[in-house]
């Protein structure tokens, strides 16, 4: 059954009072960094590693299954925390505008085209045509952040490298999407929590930003050893 317009939107002003106030607070701990950034990420990553176990704990009633997904999520939010704390700020920003790029381009993209879905059963409103306009708005902030850094070199071979690089960090986003969509249906949630008025938790909103830090951790320490 078709959901009116009035109760879909009726929750607007709510959502956009919340992602203020994200916003405001996320914006406030990367301005003063060092312990403050430290302590809203380890604050972040600890309603997550919550969210993560609680998901588990009602996706399963197996003892063995619950202990490994316990373990899995401590070492894939806490690693990823860890990461993000050791990254320059530049460096944070570029990581967090990739994501939010690949959710906005997916959007709009899923949204003008729309076509056939990638996993139905698990997020039906996920497309093709979203992925691929997440992968192409990444890429193009990946460049930008390139070019910011390198000028005119921008447009040469490794700038070409940049916008794969940012396409391949959508996909991840996306991954991490699916993933904790998969979690929820598991364990019959529609959200992660109710944390966040409008939103769901905080793992709702973090979500694709996991796998895009591990992967960017691995290429900066790469570089930067």
């Amino acid at each position: 059954m078709a959901v009116p317009l009035s109760v879909r939107t009726s929750d607007l002003p709510v959502r956009v009072a919340s992602a203020l106030v994200m916003l405001a607070v996320a914006g406030l701990a990367a301005w003063l960094d060092g312990f403050w950034f430290d302590l809203f990420v380890g604050t972040v990553a600890a309603a997550s590693l919550f969210e993560f176990s609680r998901l588990v704990w009602r996706g399963t009633e197996s003892p063995l299954w619950r202990v490994a997904g316990l373990i899995f999520g401590l070492g894939y939010i806490a690693v990823a925390a860890f990461i993000l704390m050791g990254f320059p700020m530049t460096v944070v920003m570029g990581v967090l505008a990739v994501v939010i790029a690949t959710d906005t381009g997916a959007y709009f993209s899923g949204r003008s085209i729309g076509g056939p879905k990638i996993a139905p059963r698990i997020s039906p409103s996920k497309t093709w045509a979203g992925l691929f306009g997440g992968m192409t708005a990444a890429g193009l902030v990946s460049l930008g952040f390139f070019y910011s850094n390198v000028g005119e070199r921008a447009f040469s071979p490794m700038g070409l490298g940049a916008v794969a690089v940012g396409a391949g960090l959508a996909v991840l986003a996306q991954c991490g999407d699916f993933f904790e969509s998969w979690l929820k249906r598991r364990a019959r949630m529609k959200d992660s929590s109710n944390l966040i008025p409008g939103h769901g938790g905080v793992l709702d909103r973090v979500d694709g930003i996991l796998p895009v830090v591990l992967a960017a951790g691995i290429l900066w320490y790469q570089v930067h050893p």
